[in-house]
């Protein structure tokens, strides 16, 4: 063997010099072979061959296949010698391999009985669970002419340059989720809708708007036309991608062009162009089920591996479906469990990742039996990791089992959560549910009342109104019921509990008034939003009034419905720019984040008014919700003090103000009632301490 130049391996893998005297030991159907590295899962490659280490406590014997790219029959096929064997761990290094000539996937075989959760067969061809890139679809909505899902080896040599992990503070974090395709597929100014670059090319963009993270649905690898059916004439597909095919694998039909064997190199592009520009990326990861689905769904990976461990199983060998998707994941058992930190360190490491928001979290904390641990391992052992230390981790903390545990997801302050109680709050209070002013003053002041700030911090609530899951932020004030009829499913599909209100009218109307007022329930929403403390998160498009048209479960719906209509930013530039103001606003002061020391004027750091200052006594008649933060801003080197007032009434209602020091005023930051101006770069200085707040508005004023 020659000398190898590490200077230039363009290798995924730690392990080239252990390889460097390597020699072969036996060979088997042509191929030279010996051990693997029993330690390192999945496909790793080298100057001279390929480790390949897949484990199954159930499987007798293991055969790997190894396909040309266009062919549909293996060339090969090599089975792994039994004395290759160590414990449950099949692994072996074959000679002379070059990872940009073949594609490859497994055969296992052991027994066959379902009752015991047992379905191995040699008839299964089967994805290596740790493959870095599928095969099968990499032009979105096209299924390839190759039978089932192969396996490619990646090369990992992508230049971070001397980049620094990004570690925006959770309390500066604002954060915008959007769906890979659907954020540019109708986008006029991008070159490659629909992918990974035309993010890239709307960055610009979002730093005008001014959020600092962006939150991707998932970009793990999936099966869009999995479920594909025709409803109206329109093909519907898997759009969402809520059911995963390979955890370490990027789509890769989100990509301008085929990365053979550099697959996740735009998604790495995307990862620096986000970090060059002082944003982070969160992933939407689905650990609670898969695409191989129930006893009627297919074998392609982990059900051929070891069903009864990958998945919750009944005594009698039926699958749980605490997902709501077919199967679910036995995220609680040891091999499960490390396969799920494997992941995402693999994502940290080799993307740079920042976060993660993990989907049906409550699944994540459930026992192998689908009950309810007090302590899950996962959780911890996720919170404790040390590659993931600096990663933010948000739980949607609930699964469709049943199981709700928004405030009680975890007592470790590494965990943050979808607080789904402010958006049910917020949106009952906001369209005049007077009987919950209470509640939803608990949860702009960062719901206390759920997260104990000595226990969980001031930063484990994750604040929204609106996410991919239910209605837009327009559609909330133009429907009050949801209507799904596109779905095929005669609008039995999606959440009855919207919480919404049509201003006058269903769908779009002609009408000025319905229209001024839907504008102003927009607002509103904003700007309690950017005023709450928590962590504030908005649905992409939000901004500009796009519409899902009444659709608050478009999961299918790979078209206008769920794209972004981009001509609508142009339309609706008013209610863009009190975004982009509201933003700014809440980034310029630390008060509303809970960053400030005490100030010096004696004042609590939060407190609650009402019509009057000083009166929380929230009744089922409260019209006026009133907050006011106080603390120094060390940043400013100047006190920080804010007043945000809701009216939720349906008539004028006037209010008094909290007396401030001599030399201060209250100066008008923000006033939705206000039909000339929205919102005041320089603030208005107020006449008097009473204001007269319109009919459902909101205002801030900052102490000045």
């Amino acid at each position: 063997m020659t000398d190898l130049d590490y200077d230039t391996l363009e290798l995924d893998t730690p392990l080239a010099p252990a390889y460097h005297h390597l020699k072969p030991l036996d060979t088997v159907n042509g191929f030279k072979i010996r051990p693997g590295f029993y330690d390192h899962n999945g496909a790793w490659a080298m100057p001279n061959g390929v480790s390949f280490t897949v484990h199954s406590q159930g499987a007798v014997s293991c055969e790997i296949l190894l396909y040309h790219r266009t062919e549909t029959q293996p060339y090969a096929v090599i089975p792994v010698p039994d004395c290759y064997r160590i414990g449950h761990v099949f692994s072996i290094f074959i000679f002379g391999l070059d990872v940009e000539e073949f594609e490859y996937a497994f055969r296992l075989d052991g027994p066959y009985d379902p009752e015991k959760g047992l379905l191995f067969s040699k008839d299964n061809i089967l994805i290596d669970p740790y493959a870095k890139a599928v095969t099968g679809q990499s032009t979105w909505g096209k299924k390839a002419s190759s039978d089932g899902y192969r396996a490619r080896v990646v090369r990992n040599n992508f230049y971070w340059g001397a980049e620094s992990p990004s570690q925006i503070p959770f309390d500066e974090l604002i954060i915008y989720e959007m769906h890979v395709r659907g954020f540019t597929k109708m986008a006029q100014d991008v070159s490659a809708p629909g992918t990974f670059k035309g993010i890239i090319e709307k960055i610009p963009y979002l730093k005008i708007l001014g959020v600092n993270a962006i939150e991707l649905m998932p970009i793990f690898e999936f099966d869009e036309l999995m479920d594909r059916r025709t409803v109206d004439g329109k093909e519907l597909l898997n759009y969402w991608g809520y059911s995963t095919v390979s955890f370490f694998a990027p789509n890769t039909s989100y990509t301008s062009a085929v990365e053979y064997n550099r697959e996740g190199l735009e998604l790495k592009q995307l990862v620096k162009a986000l970090h060059d520009n002082g944003m982070e990326i969160i992933l939407d990861v689905v650990f609670n089920h898969t695409a191989e689905g129930d006893e009627k769904g297919p074998v392609f990976s982990f059900k051929g591996f070891d069903n009864n461990i990958y998945y919750m199983l009944t005594p009698e060998g039926y699958y749980y479906n605490f997902s709501g998707c077919g199967n679910t994941m036995n995220c609680n058992h040891p091999i499960v469990q490390r396969m799920i930190v494997d992941c995402l360190r693999y994502w940290v490491e080799t993307y740079r990742i920042d976060g993660f928001r993990f989907d049906l979290a409550s699944i994540l904390g459930r026992n192998e039996d689908g009950s309810p641990m007090e302590h899950p391992p996962l959780i911890k052992a996720l919170a404790f990791d040390p590659i993931l230390g600096n990663t933010k981790l948000i739980a949607e903390a609930w699964d469709a089992g049943g199981l709700y545990q928004v405030g009680d997801f975890s007592d470790l302050k590494r965990w943050s959560e979808w607080n789904g109680r402010y958006r049910d709050d917020l949106r009952e209070f906001l369209k005049g549910g007077l009987w919950c002013a209470g509640a939803a003053a608990q949860r702009m002041i960062g719901s206390p009342d759920l997260y104990d700030p000595e226990i969980r911090g001031k930063n484990a609530s994750v604040n929204f109104i609106t996410c991919h899951d239910g209605f837009t932020l327009y559609d909330l004030y133009a429907y009050n019921t949801k209507h799904n009829e596109a779905n095929g499913w005669d609008n039995t599909d999606g959440s009855n509990d919207n919480r919404s209100w049509n201003c006058g009218a269903e769908g779009e109307t002609s009408d000025p008034a319905v229209n001024t007022l839907r504008r102003r329930m927009i607002q509103n929403a904003c700007l309690v939003l950017m005023c709450s403390r928590g962590i504030p998160m908005f649905l992409a498009g939000d901004e500009f009034c796009n519409t899902q048209y009444g659709n608050n479960n478009p999961y299918c719906q790979d078209n206008e419905i769920s794209w972004l209509n981009w001509e609508m930013l142009e339309k609706n530039q008013d209610i863009f720019r009190f975004f982009r103001f509201m933003i700014h606003f809440r980034r310029r002061h630390a008060s509303i984040r809970g960053t400030c020391r005490p100030n010096r004027y004696g004042l609590p750091e939060v407190s609650l008014h009402g019509e009057t200052p000083w009166d929380a006594s929230y009744g089922a008649d409260t019209r006026v919700i009133g907050i006011m933060y106080a603390g120094y801003d060390e940043a400013r080197k100047k006190d920080d003090i804010i007043y945000i007032a809701v009216n939720a009434y349906w008539e004028s209602v006037t209010i008094t103000l909290p007396e401030l020091p001599d030399h201060l005023r209250w100066h008008t930051a923000a006033n939705t009632g206000d039909t000339d101006c929205t919102c005041f770069e320089t603030p208005a200085p107020l006449d008097s301490g009473h204001f007269l707040m319109g009919e459902r508005s909101s205002i801030v004023l900052v102490a000045q």
